[in-house]
């Protein structure tokens, strides 16, 4: 039987006397696309935080593609990383966050080509060319020399998507990616999500537009008070629900 990519088993994660992430069991297969819905508070956004090592876990183990993440830290094979080996295991994991995180002093394409440069090593042309193939993709090619804050928030959040996307990750975590947006830009980033960045990939989307999840989701879990307490297709999970709390959740959005 295939291992999941990505496999929680018992994770906690606490914020002071928070208890955010309680014993925590999720699988996600190769391929699978999971939408993530739930309050806020759930714990939605410190799952996807955790699975990347930016959020270290109290307790329980996160395996993802064969490293182990621990609260000690990480192992693959059972040998500890280095700093180093660290930052490349985040390479293999596209991370989009909410707030977009570019870096303004540098410019469009300075955001793209940084990782692949310093983590990878890269030869500059290499990763300018992969960069400028992905910006044309999503309509920003003539962006590049732009700097973050001449650009509209959809914009900044194709930018890091291309980001996330240049070295082809086998992973995509999204962390509510059009909560930050206006209306009227939020359809372009959706777009972009859908066409070009969950292609093949196991990717998990944290996320408030129902809709959008039950378009692109293979699967959907509701999140509440640090645990999955229901998960299953769309159709299901939104149309049907079994627990009375995603019920409940899903009729205030309606």
């Amino acid at each position: 039987m295939q291992r999941p990519m990505i496999r929680l088993a018992k994770v906690d994660k606490r914020f002071g006397s928070l208890h955010v992430l309680r014993g925590l069991d999720l699988e996600v297969p190769s391929g699978t696309t999971l939408a993530v819905l739930g309050p806020s508070g759930s714990g939605k956004s410190t799952l996807v935080r955790c699975i990347n090592h930016l959020e270290r876990i109290q307790a329980g183990t996160i395996e993802v593609d064969g490293t182990t993440v621990k609260p000690d830290g990480l192992e693959r094979d059972g040998r500890r990383l280095a700093a180093r080996e660290i930052a490349q295991f985040r390479t293999g994991i596209g991370m989009v966050f909410q707030s977009f995180n570019l870096f303004p002093h540098l410019t469009v394409l300075g955001n793209v080509i940084e990782a692949p440069i310093g983590v990878l090593g890269w030869p500059r042309e290499q990763a300018r060319e992969r960069a400028i193939a992905l910006l044309k993709q999503v309509n920003l090619a003539e962006k590049a020399d732009a700097y973050p804050a001449t650009l509209s928030g959809g914009q900044q959040q194709r930018v890091a998507i291309v980001r996330s996307l240049v070295m082809d990750p086998k992973i995509m975590l999204f962390d509510e990616p059009t909560s930050a947006l206006d209306p009227e830009l939020t359809g372009e980033v959706l777009r972009v999500i859908k066409e070009l960045a969950i292609k093949g990939r196991t990717a998990i989307i944290v996320t408030h537009e129902v809709g959008f999840a039950r378009e692109v989701a293979t699967d959907i879990a509701f999140m509440d008070e640090g645990r999955v307490i229901e998960r299953g297709p769309p159709d299901q999970v939104i149309d049907a629900p079994r627990e009375e709390r995603t019920r409940a959740f899903l009729r205030k959005l309606a």
